[in-house]
């Protein structure tokens, strides 16, 4: 009886143990996903906050919240409710305030919309001291705060409304061939936009880009389900310049609101140029651009008379045997207007430099091998520039303070771990530090930037608490030159035994201007490699030479000869894989999106005895049907670089494709346009080979709203009916 018992003991005493594995919940992709019913649950909460001068505000659907900076205290300024009764609006005008901004420091007005118009609204007095119509069908818009004129573009033209209400239409001559006030570049160069005011709102600058000699690249549009009314697809072209063809012309023109005057900047001939990083003196009467070639080898930092158009002077020049790519316009000293910080990567790494205004440099502001990554703004009473930059860890992102006349630069984010984003006050005094650690969902710390303290605000929950998470980790490797550190993550298969060996999938993008391993929570996983850790894989992910944040030499050495060196380094990531024991290497698949889905069909090919299954998305097949802008840059025209775009090229490797690949793009991808596809199909078929292929009508280049939920259930699919 005793033994009887203490077996029953036992067994109770295990059960106990076991039930919280039990009771682990299991993630679907309605979790997980972007697009996913239930994905807003799942992402760790946030605090919705923005400054009126150096008072912190928390903003919410219905209320507003003031928050004191030195102990976090909350005292409701205004609710919706209130604010639409006391302005004399209807109950349901304002509808949400959690987007609403406080544009002056020293005014209590808010900037709110309804249905129908932007309004400024006095919080403490109720009255609606300003408002003007909101266009909902503009193409692009711009608002300034000193003259309350809003300039959007209609219809490709240029419209502006100024304080008072009446609208001035600048141009009439747009269309699909003349755009106006738009991006242009396709959006390289950092251009994120096409109108620029000057700081007082009394003269916009603007592109101007004339595209008719662009050839249209053939899209569709299919008819939507249900639709009676329309049968047949109808054409959806896009100008689309591929490299070494003809590309558009750009000029930028400058409007005088008063006088309805414009003037075009005479920059000579716009052939074969680009034009940004557009920003404006503190006096506002003079407009400065980077000007590179199509080479994009030179860039110029030129100053032009906003009254007249004429060229001033050039107060900047760089050029590399490789290339120069200008992201940041000039940002001129708040306490100085005589001199301006410029961005370069001169040196090898991405710094800021002090200029005058006649262009001379006055001093290097950063300097070492990290590379700043966003200016925050300035402390005016310090004098001081707020940046964000890796200075402390290659795959970290802190806060710092640097001291423009001395140069000393101080960190002041909470914790020093992690991925920071900073979001300073009108004074620069305090700071909202926003961060995440590899095991910190999400802190929010308010910190002053000149007694260096901080004091956390908020701390978010784990939104994944009670279900079955996989062990996340990260390393570094040797790159294929045996020099260069590589950083990797792995995602472990949850409940993993070492004991066992596990399907891989080794996960790639690889391409310039992004990474995938940093120290944000889970080092930066994608929930979709949770979701396969789930069903028993092990996720492997490396960020290869020729991705972000590492410095000019680590960027640039895939120039000319895109996909080989990052090949390398994966392989150097498969030779990693293989010394772990746990790793089942004759499973390998590999995935990835954009220029991932070029690296996966590349190591497909090129190591076909290697990789069993891919998983290509939008991939780039043949670097010489890219857009000019960024395929030149890295590539050069397939004119000059005849030897380079052959040997990327996919179409000759076709016929080497042995393991399952499945294809998958957006019928509208305006991006990689599905020339890329068809023509490796084509070859595919010629060669005898057989890639499986998957189209979503109506998507571009990625897959929006629920449809990512489909897409990624289909991948791993695929991975689970061939690798698993």
């Amino acid at each position: 009886m005793k033994m009887m018992k203490g077996k029953r003991l036992a067994l109770v005493l295990m059960a106990l143990v076991a039930l919280p594995l039990l009771a682990q919940q299991q993630f679907t992709l309605e979790d997980l996903n972007f697009g996913g019913t239930n994905y807003r649950k799942m992402i760790p909460k946030n605090r919705s906050l923005t400054w009126w001068g150096d008072q912190l505000v928390r903003l919410s659907g219905d209320t507003c919240w003031t928050v004191n900076v030195t102990n976090g205290k909350e005292k409701v300024l205004f609710t919706r409710d209130k604010l639409n009764q006391r302005a004399g609006l209807t109950a349901d005008s304002l509808k949400i305030v959690a987007f609403s901004r406080f544009p002056y420091a020293d005014k209590p007005l808010v900037l709110a919309w309804d249905s129908k118009d932007y309004m400024l609204v006095n919080f403490k007095t109720g009255k609606v001291e300003w408002r003007q119509p909101i266009n909902y069908d503009a193409q692009a818009s711009e608002w300034n705060q000193q003259s309350r004129a809003t300039a959007f573009v209609k219809d490709d033209n240029l419209y502006v409304t100024d304080a008072t209400g009446n609208t001035r239409q600048v141009t009439s001559d747009g269309s699909r061939d003349l755009v106006y006030g738009q991006s242009v570049h396709r959006n390289e160069f950092g251009i994120e936009g096409g109108l620029f005011w000057n700081p007082q709102g009394t003269r916009l600058a603007f592109y101007r880009m004339d595209q008719s000699m662009v050839t249209d690249y053939p899209l569709i549009t299919v008819p939507e389900l249900n639709d009676s009314a329309h049968v047949i697809a109808t054409p959806a072209p896009e100008k689309y310049p591929m490299a070494g063809q003809t590309s558009h012309l750009v000029t930028v023109g400058v409007l005088d609101v008063a006088t309805g005057d414009t003037v075009y900047l005479k920059a000579g001939d716009p052939t074969d140029r680009y034009f940004s990083n557009i920003s404006w003196n503190p006096d506002g009467n003079v407009v400065y651009v980077m000007e590179g070639n199509r080479d994009q080898n030179v860039v110029d930092l030129v100053a032009y008379d906003a009254l007249t158009g004429n060229r001033l002077n050039t107060l900047y020049h760089e050029s590399h045997p490789k290339y120069v790519e200008p992201q940041h316009p000039i940002t001129f000293l708040p306490w100085d207007k005589e001199k301006f910080i410029l961005w370069s990567e001169k040196d090898g790494y991405n710094h800021l430099y002090l200029y005058d205004k006649a262009g001379k440099q006055v001093k290097q502001l950063t300097s070492g091998q990290w590379v700043v990554m966003d200016m925050l703004g300035f402390d005016t009473e310090r004098q001081a520039v707020i940046i964000s930059a890796n200075a402390d860890n290659p795959i970290q992102q802190n806060l710092y303070r640097v001291d423009v006349a001395t140069g000393q630069m101080t960190r002041i984010d909470e914790g020093g771990k992690g991925w920071h984003a900073g979001r300073l006050s009108a004074s620069g005094r305090y700071l909202i530090d926003s961060y995440q650690e590899p095991d910190v969902p999400r802190n929010i710390a308010i910190v002053d930037t000149r007694k260096n303290s901080q004091m956390r605000y908020f701390t978010a929950p784990d939104p994944w608490q009670g279900y079955g998470v996989p062990e996340y980790r990260c390393g570094s490797i040797k790159a294929a030159d045996d020099s260069t550190d590589l950083y990797y993550r792995m995602v472990m298969p949850v409940d993993f035994d070492p004991a066992k060996k596990y399907p891989t999938v080794v996960y790639v993008y690889g391409g310039p201007h992004a990474h995938n391993v940093d120290a944000r929570w889970h080092w930066g996983s994608r929930s979709w490699e949770t979701y396969m850790a789930q069903r028993g894989y092990l996720l492997f992910i490396l960020d290869n030479r020729g991705s972000e944040n590492r410095g000019r030499d680590f960027e640039q050495a895939t120039f000319r000869h895109l996909g080989q060196v990052e090949m390398q380094d994966q392989m150097r990531g498969v030779d990693f894989l293989r010394t772990l024991n746990y790793v089942d290497t004759a499973r390998l698949g590999v995935h990835g999106w954009s220029f991932g889905g070029f690296m996966t069909i590349s190591l497909m090919t090129n190591y076909p005895d290697v990789f069993k299954v891919g998983v290509a998305g939008g991939p780039v097949i043949d670097w010489k049907w890219y857009e000019v802008m960024y395929g030149e840059r890295y590539m050069d025209t397939p004119q000059d670089n005849p030897d380079g775009y052959a040997q990327t090229s996919l179409i000759h490797k076709a016929k080497d494709l042995k393991g399952r690949l499945q294809i998958i793009i957006g019928l509208n991808d305006p991006t990689v346009v599905p020339q890329h596809a068809y023509s490796f199909l084509k070859a595919c078929i010629a060669a005898g080979t057989q890639p499986d292929f998957y189209v979503y009508p109506g998507q571009g280049h990625n897959m929006m709203g629920h449809q990512s939920v489909h897409l990624h259930e289909r991948i791993t699919r695929y991975f689970d009916d061939y690798l698993k």
